[in-house]
């Protein structure tokens, strides 16, 4: 005996009423003296892991079925169905449990009865059987129907729905034959719930055609194909919706239609011309677009119904599919006109991409090597993304999750000799990026994402020229995609993020009318500052890239809204993982606006962390220099920097970056105040200035930043570039809250307040500050009044 003729597919009824593939393995009937008696093992072929163990009970009811298939429940509504690649594996099973439990292997049920309802059914089932009483009810339909006997076609209608719910498959093989399946649609169109009968018979006959895009020689197989066609329509359209206490009653329905599809791909596959003729017709450019649609549609199919093959038949169906071709002839028919085509055409590709994400990224990496980047197959899907014309874009959700699985790391392969993720990625960000980003970049470019400032010094605008819902849908798509690159390829993502100043082009759409795409914004920046990277952390302080976000909580005003809880959830994240560098910036810069917001403790826990770390800083600076150079440090007199005092900014350049940009200077060195004195008065006069300056909000007054830089058309200024280096000075704008009008900082200046910067903290500078703060006008009333 040959190993495949006990080989076998194990598979289980689940709560939906559809059957589960367990695994495959070879089974065996032999005595398990913990079970106490003859039982049916399925160990795995794969690891030879036990993947059914099952006593061959002697009061339990085994059907055979379709010469294949034996299906037994055990427990409560626990179905199990055992599928073997040979005939004569399933005969001798068979006998083995009919041997147990003395029965007649030449019947295809046994019949032992658990209960006695079921006994009555079981009864009533072979009664039916054996005296051909279907055939001759059937017989009778057709003389009532032409006496126009309406009474007793209502009688025969629920006699016939009342066989079918018998649930038993050796019935359907004789309802469902070519000789009788007509007379049953038949007798079901006279349901006398309904004022009129259907006409399903005028339907499956003259409406539904039966379509042979490739001839099929096989009389059997097209049989099948019919009588599966029929069946599924039966369940699906003739007979009503089960009730919660009908639902288990057409289970072996079900399992008639699964399994009747296994054996049509099978017979399909075995057909060495057929699949060799359609992909030929597929791929051939003299097929006219009505036989290229056909041909999809039927591809479509047969890939649905491939999804009830065993693993290894599958995998050898997909194999088949891809050596003959099936990705490129998708990449023709995705650029078809025909709406429906791209639909199917989608469909196949996601099957594929199912099946074997690996598969496909191969091929377009071979692809990439003789092809132009915008004929690739992943970017002929992506195209197809972007120019989705459903306004809820369907179709675009569907490719969206179609290129996450493409893209994921998680369910790329590494082996010895080649490493999937850093091939696919490199690939992917060197040809495929830049086409996804496109309508993202297109859309916050300075043309059409943002102005400049007026003449007048008022703040700038952003201005969508088409921030309508379909754009921001898709702008939204392309975010979360974005998002999903940020948490999986670090060192790829990060590259373009710095390149393109992908951030801060992103947070334009902050300004967009509709929240859920200025949430998306949000939560890109939020994947960025959740990585803790200090060089993405570098990145934003640099560009300055908490304004527009700032900007945003400020016009939610007191909303109590989502747009207002994730900005808040942003700078607690920052607050309780201590990001030293963050911290300070928005301290610095963005302080004032925030310090009047109380319902939350958020903003005063970020200022404490703040002081905490200056104080430690200080402290720290202290103990590292001879006390006489701590008495030096700060003397308050009008003399210029002594040595010790260039000595110590000298080591903070060295030691790390300012954390304010770099500017250059306006005004020499020596205009600076001579005296501590007239700093302290020039400061307060510069930030009266600034006050009377802002720019005046019509609804409640608060603070409002504007932009740092225009948009940028190509690399960020103040970004770096590969070497690690900034590739350009970075300049900020005339109204900006913490910058200057006539006077720039040093270097190695640390806060900025009021637009000058102070060269040293001293700690009576406190004091200053809260006289100052109780002159000045509040910027914005708190958010919880």
């Amino acid at each position: 005996m040959s190993d495949t003729r006990r080989r076998v597919k194990v598979y289980t009824l689940n709560e939906d009423r559809q059957w589960d593939d367990r695994g495959t393995g070879h089974v065996s009937s032999t005595y398990v003296d913990r079970l106490n008696g003859m039982s049916l093992l399925v160990r795995a072929e794969s690891d030879g892991s036990l993947l059914l163990e099952s006593k061959i009970n002697p009061n339990t009811a085994y059907q055979k079925q379709q010469d294949t298939l034996i299906v037994w429940s055990e427990a409560d509504n626990y179905d199990l169905a055992l599928s073997f690649q040979e005939k004569a594996g399933c005969d001798e099973i068979w006998e083995k449990i009919c041997q147990v439990q003395g029965r007649d292997p030449s019947l295809d049920v046994t019949q032992d009865i658990i209960d006695e309802s079921e006994e009555e059914r079981e009864k009533l089932a072979l009664a039916l059987e054996n005296e051909a009483y279907i055939k001759k009810l059937l017989q009778l339909f057709r003389v009532c129907e032409d006496i126009d006997n309406a009474e007793g076609l209502h009688h025969l209608y629920e006699i016939i729905r009342g066989i079918l719910f018998l649930n038993k498959a050796a019935l359907f093989e004789g309802m469902f034959s070519d000789e009788c399946i007509m007379d049953v649609v038949g007798c079901l169109e006279y349901d006398p719930s309904l004022p009129h009968p259907r006409k399903h018979r005028e339907f499956l006959t003259k409406t539904a055609k039966f379509k042979e895009v490739i001839p099929i020689t096989d009389t059997e197989l097209k049989q099948k194909i019919h009588q599966t066609y029929r069946v599924q329509y039966i369940q699906d359209i003739i007979l009503p919706t089960p009730s919660v206490f009908e639902e288990n009653f057409l289970s072996t329905l079900t399992s008639f239609i699964f399994f009747n599809k296994v054996e049509i791909v099978s017979m399909l596959q075995e057909d060495e011309k057929f699949l060799t003729e359609l992909f030929a017709q597929l791929t051939d450019e003299a097929t006219d677009d009505h036989k290229r649609r056909e041909l999809v549609n039927f591809l479509k199919e047969f890939c649905a119904f491939s999804q009830t093959l065993q693993p290894q038949n599958r995998d050898a169906f997909f194999k088949t599919l891809a050596n003959l071709g099936i990705l490129p002839a998708l990449e023709i028919v995705l650029g078809m006109d025909d709406v429906q085509v791209r639909a199917a055409a989608t469909d196949i590709f996601s099957y594929l991409v199912e099946y074997s994400p690996s598969m496909v990224r191969e091929f377009v990496m071979q692809e990439a090597q003789q092809s132009d980047d915008d004929i690739l197959l992943i970017n002929v899907i992506i195209e197809q993304m972007i120019c989705d014309t459903d306004p809820e874009l369907g179709g675009a959700v569907q490719l969206m999750g179609l290129l996450r699985t493409l893209i994921d790391p998680e369910n790329m392969l590494a082996t010895a000799n080649k490493t999937e993720k850093t091939e696919f990625l490199s690939f992917f960000y060197k040809h495929c990026m830049q086409v996804l980003s496109a309508p993202l970049l297109a859309k916050t470019d300075e043309k059409h994402g943002c102005k400049d400032a007026f003449e007048d010094g008022s703040d700038r605008n952003i201005a969508f020229y088409s921030d309508n819902f379909q754009t921001a849908q898709l702008l939204a798509l392309i975010l979360e995609l974005l998002t999903f690159c940020v948490e999986h390829h670090t060192y790829h993502i990060k590259n373009y993020i710095m390149n393109k100043d992908l951030l801060r082009r992103v947070l334009v759409l902050m300004n967009s009318k509709h929240t859920f795409l200025a949430l998306c914004a949000l939560r890109f920046m939020r994947r960025i500052i959740g990585l803790k990277d200090e060089f993405y952390n570098r990145y934003i302080t640099k560009g300055s890239l908490f304004e527009p976000v700032i900007n945003a909580f400020m016009d939610n005003g007191t909303r109590y809204n989502l747009l207002n809880s994730a900005i808040i959830e942003l700078f607690e994240f920052i607050r309780v993982e201590d990001i030293k560098s963050l911290t300070t910036h928005i301290v610095d810069n963005f302080y004032k606006a925030l310090e009047h917001i109380e319902y939350v403790q958020t903003f005063k826990g970020l200022k404490l962390r703040y002081e905490q770390e200056r104080d430690r800083l200080q402290n720290q600076k202290l103990n590292s220099v001879p006390s006489i150079l701590r008495n030096n440090r700060y003397r308050r007199d009008a003399r210029a920097l002594d040595d010790d005092e260039e000595m110590w900014f000298n080591e903070e350049e060295e030691e790390g970056e300012a954390l304010v940009p770099h500017v250059e200077k306006s005004k020499a060195e020596d205009d600076y105040p001579d005296s501590y004195e007239k700093f302290l008065e020039t400061k307060k006069a510069k930030e009266s200035e600034d006050k009377e300056n802002l720019p005046k909000r019509s609804s409640s007054p608060s603070f409002k930043f504007t932009f740092s830089h225009t948009c940028p058309s190509n690399t960020a200024n103040g970004t770096t570039g590969s070497n690690g280096k900034s590739t350009a000075a970075q300049t900020t704008p005339a109204n900006s809250i913490s910058s200057s009008s006539k006077h720039t900082s040093p270097p190695t200046a640390v806060t900025t307040k009021g637009g000058l910067v102070g060269l040293v903290d001293y700690p009576d500078d406190e004091e200053e500050e809260e006289e100052e703060e109780e002159a000045s006008p509040r910027k914005r009333p708190r958010l919880g009044s």
